[in-house]
């Protein structure tokens, strides 16, 4: 089974990491949570530390489905700026694998690599200048799918992200399930 990758750098938005991590595995996904530090534990955006799986330097990806993005400041520019992640994305998309990205990581951390262009996305609603400058068709919507990638536009639309996820791996009647569950 192909594993699904949630990475999270100092500044990470927890809630759109933790639901969007809590409903794939709800669904019976594989799912790695990495740290981009030399160590496990990564303080959100608020104060709470979460102990990631893995650290990043180390790992491998090969087995990846989704590779998975969330937002927060200054979580989205700490993942921008550890470069491994921006070569990790390009080889990922190239290979024809799969990006979530949630906030402003559509904007801060998948818009500079190039893979937006031409696609429609959605960030949160400060972010969609940097998003329209990496030549994304922004959309004001809590969630867009276009072809092997999904935005969402922040904390509140988490839930709904993991659940396009959940739709996109394991099928409609699984994501239908997990959200009459959740009472969605």
């Amino acid at each position: 089974m192909k594993r699904n990758y949630v990475f999270l750098a100092t500044g990470f938005e927890e809630i759109e990491a933790i639901a969007t991590i809590d409903v794939l595995r709800r669904a019976g996904l594989e799912v790695t949570v990495v740290s981009i530090l030399k160590d496990r534990l990564v303080t959100g955006a608020n104060g709470v530390t979460v102990a990631a799986d893995v650290v990043f330097e180390g790992a491998e990806f090969g087995d990846a489905d989704f590779l998975i993005f969330p937002g927060g400041m200054p979580g989205a520019t700490n993942l921008h700026d550890f470069a491994p992640i921006n070569r990790l994305i390009a080889d990922h998309v190239a290979r024809g694998g799969r990006i979530a990205s949630i906030c402003a990581s559509p904007a801060v951390v998948l818009a500079p690599t190039g893979i937006l262009r031409g696609k429609e996305a959605t960030c949160y609603p400060s972010f969609e200048g940097a998003l329209s400058q990496g030549g994304a068709h922004p959309r004001e919507a809590r969630v867009v799918v276009d072809g092997n990638i999904i935005t969402a536009n922040g904390p509140s639309s988490a839930i709904p992200f993991g659940l396009a996820i959940v739709k996109a791996t394991a099928g409609e009647s699984v994501a239908k399930d997990i959200a009459t569950g959740m009472l969605c």
